[in-house]
């Protein structure tokens, strides 16, 4: 049996779809876990770097997540922005599946964007 990874158990891997993103909550600060259209899980901050909106209401395609306030997609892998108005990546976080559950570690930031400040 494996060790449980580090990090806040934060859902279930079955709550995230394909093409689909749910906010979260890690020590009161918001995180977008978002499954790609390959299948594959990212935890990243879930606030625009350019306005104050949650990501995880916006569109995912391919790799990729829109925010829907004024359209900036960033790169799930690397928390980049790649059309504007946004400029400043989004922080990107270890993510592990553990028995079916995901766990998200915003003390690892993967990136190196800003860490978050917690309560």
């Amino acid at each position: 049996m494996s060790a449980v990874p580090q990090g806040r158990r934060v859902c279930a891997a079955g709550d995230v779809k394909v093409k689909q993103a749910v906010r979260v909550l890690v020590d009161d600060y918001p995180v977008a876990v978002v499954r790609d259209s390959d299948g594959e899980l990212h935890a990243l901050g879930d606030t625009c770097s350019h306005e104050d909106y949650s990501l995880s209401e916006g569109d995912v395609e391919d790799c990729t997540i829109e925010c829907w306030g004024h359209g900036s997609q960033f790169d799930l892998r690397s928390g980049e922005p790649l059309s504007l108005p946004a400029y400043d990546p989004v922080p990107v976080f270890a993510l592990a599946v553990h028995d079916g559950d995901v766990y998200v570690d915003i003390t690892t930031v993967l990136n190196g964007a800003p860490a978050p400040t917690t309560n």
